[in-house]
């Protein structure tokens, strides 16, 4: 039975579901209307949600480093080449988004293209690179409000608190909690801080990289460079292990553009307006990362010491150690500021499409159904965003404690994880519409052609890492029992999915049978 809300939504639209019915014996399907707030946010805001959720500052200042690391001088030739499967998997995803614009996205869309065991573990790779990557933004964001809180106060005291493990683990839980609960009081409150802190991060970071520039053409600065064409060619990397490395990295610079994919049930003209965002705040995303790639390196080269962007000892925080000699001390200040607001404005956006993935998993019966209820005054999945915020938490606080280099390592499994989900849900666009890839070109190449080859480039960068993780040297550097550990971290977060796959496949049957869910389920369709 298809249960839609009968309260009316933002002005004048009629939610109406065409469906066939739950029907065990034949096999058929509903997707589901899940109680979530519609037309809460249209295309700009639902940009501007994407961009939030990437965190642009956050991710340059955390993966410059160790990008550089692996390619030298051709790092902005790898943020070229990890934009290029995004940017295919992304019109698999609009065009999957068009189909059925439901919340649950990678997990119910592969569901229906494959069945509910690859569904399951796709949605479980989306739930886990997202609990990783809210780890780390609370760690960022814990980082330089210590930095910051001793740039204001002139205190080297205050600054080392950051290296005080427990008070470092102890205010990362405290700003988990707070993005929990905002997250929690669902869209309307999401939304209302993200115009500014969005503005905030992409002003700032214009401004450092036109002094950046300047400086490094100066000639002032001792290991600047000066700017080649040469960067941007990928073939240039010394070896393909490095390619490869550095296009994890930088396919982690990207993941977050599909939470705008992920809001769909809540946007005006859900068909059609997630899928625009999207590409949107991928554009918008490139052009700031090859500007500020391009800025850091001619300032700071790629050396291995001082402000060298290639430097073991500055490579988790890059902007840390850039924003004075960069800015100077005054409006060195904005950049602590503006990583803060990006990973803070991250923390709370990120955790849209986790609660929602978790939501319309426990909608379909593929996790326990409590976690399919939806605050009656907020219409957010309360206990799915509250589930988030403690898995999180839980999660750091234990690799915090296990690995002295946790942020680092759990960037490079993040690649894994993202490359995992974001492959198989390209190809699950690719079946999906099998049938009608004759019908036109653009089909061939929208719903096809290019979904394809986006999985298949980022199912090969999938394999090559982790054939290449297994070395200890991967990463950190650090080991567990002669394993690297960030092979530990990726490969034990998926099998850790299956054992709970096989444990809701025991309390949930129907669903595994292919009874909740099907190819054939029709489309919950938002008509304006």
């Amino acid at each position: 039975m298809v249960q839609v809300d009968p309260r009316p939504q933002t002005g004048d639209t009629v939610t109406s579901v065409t469906a066939t019915g739950s029907n065990s014996q034949s096999g058929s399907g509903d997707t589901r209307s899940k109680g979530l707030s519609g037309n809460s946010v249209g295309l700009l805001g639902s940009a501007v949600i994407g961009i939030s959720t990437v965190a642009p500052v956050y991710c340059l200042t955390s993966t410059l480093g160790p990008t550089v690391g692996e390619v030298g001088v051709q790092m902005p030739a790898v943020f070229l080449a990890g934009f290029l499967p995004m940017l295919l998997v992304a019109f698999a995803y609009r065009e999957l988004n068009k189909a059925v614009p439901d919340c649950g996205t990678s997990f119910t869309w592969t569901v229906k293209a494959f069945g509910p065991r690859i569904g399951w573990m796709c949605g479980w790779g989306l739930v886990i690179a997202t609990i990783i990557v809210l780890s780390n933004l609370a760690g960022v964001a814990t980082s330089f409000f210590y930095l910051l809180l001793g740039e204001l106060t002139g205190s080297p005291t205050i600054a080392a608190l950051d290296h005080n493990r427990i008070a470092h683990v102890l205010t990362c839980l405290a700003f988990i909690a707070v993005a929990t609960a905002i997250s929690y009081r669902g869209m309307t409150a999401t939304k209302g801080v993200q115009y500014t802190l969005v503005g905030l991060q992409l002003a700032v970071l214009a401004v450092f990289v036109a002094m950046a520039v300047v400086k490094a053409r100066s000639g002032d600065f001792a290991g600047s460079l000066h700017f080649s064409w040469t960067w941007l060619d990928p073939f240039a990397v010394k070896s393909f292990s490095s390619f490869t490395a550095g296009l994890s990295l930088s396919i982690f610079m990207f993941w977050g553009w599909d939470t705008c994919l992920t809001v769909n049930e809540e946007t005006a003209g859900s068909e059609k307006t997630p899928g625009r965002a999207a590409l949107l705040a991928m554009l918008v995303l490139i052009g700031s990362y090859l500007l500020t790639a391009v800025g850091s390196q001619m300032f700071a080269g790629v050396g291995s010491k001082g402000l060298g962007l290639g430097n073991p000892h500055t490579a988790d925080n890059v902007f840390a150690t850039l924003a004075n000699p960069v800015m100077g001390t005054a409006l060195g200040v904005l950049l602590f500021v503006a990583v803060l607001a990006s990973a803070a404005a991250s923390l709370q956006t990120t955790f849209i499409p986790v609660a929602r993935t978790v939501l319309a998993m426990s909608t379909y019966e593929a996790l326990p159904a409590s976690f399919a209820k939806i605050h009656p005054r907020f219409r957010s999945p309360g206990k799915a965003t509250i589930a988030a915020g403690v898995a999180t938490g839980v999660f750091y606080a234990v690799m915090s404690f296990l690995s002295e280099n946790v942020l680092i390592d759990t960037i490079y499994a993040l690649g894994l994880m993202i490359c995992f989900y974001y492959s198989i849900t390209a190809f699950a666009c690719a079946w999906y519409f099998r049938r009608e890839l004759r019908n036109s070109v653009r089909d061939l190449f929208l719903k096809g052609v290019f979904p394809l080859l986006g999985g298949l480039l980022l199912a090969s960068v999938f394999t090559k890492t982790l054939i290449d993780m297994w070395n200890p040297a991967y990463g950190s550097g650090s080991s567990v029992f002669g394993i690297g550990s960030v092979f530990i971290i990726g490969v034990g977060l998926l099998l850790l999915g299956v054992v709970l796959m096989l444990v809701m496949q025991r309390r949930s049957p129907a669903f595994f049978r292919g009874e909740i869910l099907t190819r054939a389920t029709p489309a919950l369709v938002v008509e304006e």
